[in-house]
């Protein structure tokens, strides 16, 4: 009975919050520029003073990561993408052809649904709500169970910053008593106009099936191919910094290395030296075991634990100073668990003899994390456009992938949303940004005579519309040139039964 009335309650308090938050959102839309900007700046203020303190609640309550790079991509959620957006045109006119007279003109959408992770909690409804009303639209948070009170927090102080800086009470909230049953009577809530999904496989399906639109994303699965021209040591030391950024939570991270024949030996020994352990093959097994069930589907046990969490699990010794657990792997699918996605610190490591079979190979890996980010490091622009034909949506070079996919390391908009294209069943393929939720209008000014636009337009031309028999003839006419007034005369009733014949 207990379990009834809860989902009872969360189902009512998720009615309220969309009825209140819709009248806010409304309230919203007519706001200035100038009143948002103020919004914003005060919400960003809020969002670096508590950066530290709400890093420190999600990795007590979830257990993932580390407090120092929680504190960078709350950082990054605020800070860095404040610099990004703060002269991004998104209310009212945004531009003007002036040629052909198209004036384009940005409205918000309404009452967004915030979805969030627990492996990026904090940092995530921080990012949402900034862009949120950076958009002018209001929104609503349906929290990870795991992570529900440092994202209540997270939510709290960003809609209290909002309202000391003149936003409507509950532009932004959140569900304080997350069940399916709130959570799904969210998304098909009349009052959403767009649900922003950052989540699993299941509920990012679930979000594009409520008969909503939505913003979702795909799981990574993210090859990272050291090519033969690689400056190995940065190559390595970006990697690790990669793949150990934040204990490899974020969905962008690199899953697997893989390098070629001709450079396989200096690479291991890189990799070694800035502290990876190449595990024996009857220790990656146990790893797997530990790491995956029903085949590769991760235990949320591991998720962003140390190599030293991992390998006291798996009953297995690791040298001091261990920053990353690597796995040689033969193949792809099934018998190969570490060939998918890995929320951790272990990662998969392939030999192939050239970068046609990197290429195959990365494109193996992709199928299992499609459409969403790859990098490679290399010497060589032409590898690169040779990549940049794989199904990936981020193909990014000479850097690692968590900091370079999310924007922190790279001229992307930094972003907690990346989406995979249709590849990854995704309807966006960039990082999400505040120009998603925007309805765009357009002004558009007649530059043509709608009553003679095929007689004026002299690429209309289609005989057969005009056969030989419904067209007077002038076959056999003699025409004297030098006779102008002639000429004209002829011309003129050549156009006169043209118009006829249509």
């Amino acid at each position: 009975m207990e379990n009834i009335d809860r989902d009872l309650r969360s189902v009512q308090e998720v009615r309220d919050l969309a009825r209140l938050g819709k009248i806010a959102a409304n309230q919203l839309a007519d706001y200035t520029e100038e009143q948002i900007n103020k919004i914003l700046y005060n919400m960003v203020s809020v969002a670096k003073e508590n950066a530290v303190s709400l890093a420190k609640m999600a990795v007590e309550e979830t257990g993932f990561g580390k407090v120092e790079d929680k504190t960078y991509k709350n950082h990054m959620a605020s800070v860095m993408l404040y610099d990004a957006i703060k002269d991004m045109k998104t209310i009212g006119v945004i531009r003007e052809d002036v040629h052909q007279q198209v004036i384009d003109i940005a409205e918000p959408m309404g009452l967004l649904m915030g979805i969030v992770p627990s492996t990026n909690p904090t940092s995530t409804a921080i990012f949402k709500a900034i862009i949120a009303i950076k958009s002018r639209n209001g929104i609503v948070f349906s929290p990870h169970p795991a992570a529900l009170k440092c994202t209540l927090k997270a939510v709290n102080l960003m809609q209290d910053a909002a309202a000391a800086a003149g936003a409507p009470a509950n532009i932004i909230s959140s569900i304080s008593t997350p069940t399916m049953e709130a959570t799904n009577e969210l998304m098909k809530h009349k009052d959403i106009a767009m649900i922003i999904a950052t989540g699993g496989p299941g509920m990012v399906k679930a979000s594009y099936s409520a008969g909503k639109p939505a913003l979702g994303v795909g799981a990574g699965n993210s090859p990272a191919y050291i090519e033969r021209t690689a400056n190995i040591q940065k190559a390595v030391s970006n990697i690790i910094a990669s793949k150990t950024f934040d204990h490899g939570t974020i969905c962008a991270s690199e899953q697997s290395i893989i390098v070629e024949e001709c450079n396989r030996e200096a690479v291991i020994a890189e990799l070694k030296k800035q502290g990876g352990y190449f595990m024996t093959a009857e220790e990656t097994k146990k790893v797997c075991k530990l790491l995956f069930k029903n085949g590769h589907t991760m235990n949320a046990k591991f998720v962003g634990r140390s190599p030293q969490v991992i390998a006291e699990a798996a009953g297995i010794s690791i040298p001091e100073g261990t920053k990353i657990l690597i796995g040689e792997q033969q193949g792809v699918g099934e018998e190969y668990p570490l060939s998918y996605e890995k929320l951790t610190t272990v990662i998969a490591f392939y030999t192939v003899k050239d970068w046609h079979e990197a290429c195959e190979l990365s494109i193996q890996l992709l199928q299992n994390g499609i459409g969403h980010t790859m990098s490679l490091h290399t010497e060589d622009r032409d590898m690169v456009m040779k990549f940049a034909k794989k199904p990936a949506a981020r193909i990014l070079v000479n850097t690692g992938s968590a900091q370079g996919g999310t924007g922190a390391s790279t001229g992307l908009i930094p972003s907690f949303t990346l989406g995979c294209g249709t590849w990854g069943g995704s309807s966006v393929s960039e990082n999400v940004t505040p120009m998603h939720l925007v309805n765009i209008k357009r002004v558009a000014y007649g530059l043509k005579d709608c009553s003679t636009l095929a007689s004026a337009d002299a690429s209309f031309s289609y005989p057969e519309l005009n056969p030989p028999g419904n067209s007077p003839s002038f076959k056999g006419l003699k025409i004297d040139c030098t006779d102008h007034e002639k000429l004209l005369s002829l011309v003129n009733e050549i156009v006169k039964a043209m118009k006829g014949a249509n």
